[in-house]
């Protein structure tokens, strides 16, 4: 699990958790750089499967309002619980299929807990063993103009194998799996094969970096990490200690 390990530290757009992503980012902005890799093609002519540069977010607001996180749960729930996450991270897809489904069945949908997806594309270059990781995030994103970021999410987790070892970008793939899911196939591909959403996939890694995230899967209950990002139990121990505290 080596470079798809957890992480350091992590953030998200949510209301309740504002002022705490800005105290952090304030603090790293001062002594992390962070280097931005081109578009394989500029004006949507061909599929954006790496960074792209980003501009005018030296502050920290601005960071936080560019990089968007997917949410579900109750707008009012007490807790949050965030995940810096990559599509071909073999521990975010453990993450995915033993812990996310009770997060989501018990906490989330008692109203307890808001949890938020957010991407942490591993390899920005696009020529590693994660190399497809900024595509996958941008398919999820697609599928989301269509209501179906979940669902999609689920498939690209559940087929790692599959896709996240082709050597070239897996479009096809994806779209096959948008049908399984009820997408319209050729929106998703034409979404695919521009660069739709590069910016905002790009604005979440850069927010990663700059608070300390190193590593996939960061899990955070309010503003702690948990170390012990596959146990549910310790997941919901965390939350339990949160709800207490209030």
């Amino acid at each position: 699990m080596a470079q798809s390990q957890r992480k350091g530290q992590a953030t998200q757009s949510g209301s309740g958790l504002r002022a705490f992503y800005i105290a952090l980012a304030v603090i790293a902005l001062a002594g992390i750089g962070w280097i931005a890799f081109s578009l394989t093609s500029r004006g949507g002519s061909s599929a954006a499967i790496s960074a792209t540069p980003l501009t005018g977010l030296d502050d920290p607001q601005a960071l936080i309002a560019a990089a968007k996180g997917i949410e579900l749960g109750p707008t009012d729930a007490p807790v949050r619980v965030l995940v810096f996450s990559d599509f071909t991270c073999p521990a975010c897809r453990q993450f995915n299929t033993v812990v996310e489904p009770q997060l989501k069945a018990e906490l989330v949908g008692s109203g307890q807990v808001r949890f938020t997806y957010y991407d942490y594309v591993l390899d920005l270059a696009a020529e590693g063993p994660h190399r497809h990781g900024f595509i996958a995030a941008r398919a999820a994103r697609c599928a989301g103009d269509q209501g179906k970021f979940w669902d999609l999410h689920d498939v690209l987790f559940a087929r790692q194998q599959e896709w996240s070892y082709e050597r070239t970008p897996p479009i096809d793939r994806f779209v096959e799996y948008g049908g399984l899911v009820g997408l319209d196939g050729e929106a998703l591909r034409a979404c695919l094969t521009s660069d739709q959403h590069a910016d905002v996939v790009t604005a979440n890694r850069m927010l990663g970096d700059n608070l300390g995230v190193r590593g996939t899967p960061t899990v955070y209950v309010a503003n702690r990490v948990l170390a012990e990002w596959n146990s549910y139990d310790a997941l919901k121990a965390a939350v339990e200690q949160e709800l207490a505290g209030r």
